[in-house]
């Protein structure tokens, strides 16, 4: 699907596809499964970082990525856990008598006292993909609108593009604080630029956050695109390519010539 014009709105989601937060989620990670496992694996855990990193993209919620790690603990085939992670996490929560909410309570508030003890070293974690930044203030720049819509909490996302010295309008940051789906958030988005009804493009480097949008009849003109530097597979690659409705785009399309809407 080719698109040469230029969006009157642009939105994107923040984690994954503006900023690379793998290394904060392993190291949230570690310290949520030493406060769950009580077991002689604790000290080492550092090892399985390359192999959680790869395989960050078959979690769907946030409370899985303990369970992911205790997996690779168990020495679970890396290519078993691409292929079959949700019955693998759905077995081993079971074998050892784990609770979803609890172990949702337990990351988060691994994460708030991190946050609240030590916010700078928390933020140092977070990482900008190359060129991304650069993009963002062209953009910014453009007659485009720019819209971030994110699940991570919007004083992160501010704090974090604050620290990189880009001015980025408060109010076009969406995060986790407005508890409601990204496709809500999307409706409001065009509701409140209504002159631009169709022409939204939406960047996003989960596949089921963009069919959910896609599933939304009245957003049916919202332009999609997966991220493919994000937390996602080849195999989703693999199938939005053969998916005319949603564009597959790479970081080095989006940061040096995507789309042609910056005249100079």
């Amino acid at each position: 699907m080719q698109n040469t014009e230029q969006p009157k709105i642009l939105a994107l989601d923040f984690d994954g596809v503006i900023c690379n937060g793998l290394k904060e989620y392993f190291q949230t990670t570690i310290r949520t499964y030493q406060q769950i496992w009580l077991d002689k694996n604790q000290d080492n855990l550092e090892v399985w970082a390359n192999s959680f990193y790869q395989l960050r993209p078959v979690i769907e919620t946030g409370w899985e990525m303990p369970i992911l790690l205790r997996a690779l603990v168990l020495k679970y085939d890396q290519k078993n856990l691409e292929s079959n992670w949700h019955q693998i996490c759905s077995e081993i929560v079971e074998k050892e008598n784990l609770n979803k909410q609890q172990v949702m309570s337990e990351l988060d508030e691994v994460r708030d006292h991190w946050i609240k003890t030590d916010l700078d070293n928390w933020l140092a974690l977070h990482e900008f993909y190359p060129g991304v930044l650069e993009k963002l203030g062209q953009l910014l720049e453009s007659s485009t609108l720019l819209y971030i819509v994110t699940t991570k909490e919007g004083r992160f996302v501010k704090q974090l593009l604050k620290q990189q010295n880009l001015s980025f309008p408060e109010e076009h940051i969406f995060g986790k604080e407005v508890k409601q789906p990204k496709y809500e958030t999307l409706r409001q988005i065009l509701k409140k630029n209504q002159e631009a009804t169709s022409n939204l493009w939406f960047i996003e480097d989960l596949f089921k956050t963009l069919k959910s949008v896609q599933n939304q009849s009245d957003l049916s003109e919202v332009k999609l695109f997966l991220a493919d530097w994000g937390y996602n597979t080849s195999k989703t690659h693999q199938i939005v390519k053969e998916d005319n409705t949603i564009s597959l785009l790479c970081l080095e399309k989006f940061s040096q010539d995507f789309p042609q809407w910056i005249k100079t």
